[in-house]
């Protein structure tokens, strides 16, 4: 359980911190993010989301599951109408740590 922590804990710190590379690196190359009505596939397609995403912080609520698919829910809020809001992410990781799929819903 505490390796799936620690992969939350800095999830969350890149996604909020200004280092946009620090969290593509999370990331295969060919992963894919399924987010708000929205699919990408690909490092280019998930840096050009993570740019258009507005700056969020994290309230994380829970986190289960194992090294290769794990689920965090936080209560995330920034400037975007409705927050804040609790949002439910399911990670897919490959044997290496990166991340394969993200999926983000309410």
């Amino acid at each position: 359980m505490q390796d799936i922590r620690a992969f939350v804990e800095e999830y969350v710190a890149a996604a909020t911190g200004p280092d946009r590379e620090r969290y593509l690196a999370l990331f295969h190359d060919d992963a894919a993010v399924h987010d708000d009505g929205r699919s990408l596939r690909g490092l280019a397609e998930v840096r050009r989301w993570r740019e258009e995403t507005p700056n969020v912080d994290y309230d994380r609520l829970e986190v289960n599951g194992s090294a290769t698919g794990c689920r965090a829910v936080a209560q995330v809020s920034g400037d975007f109408p409705g927050s804040p809001v609790t949002l439910r992410f399911a990670f897919e990781r490959d044997a290496r740590g990166k991340i394969t799929v993200l999926t983000i819903t309410p």
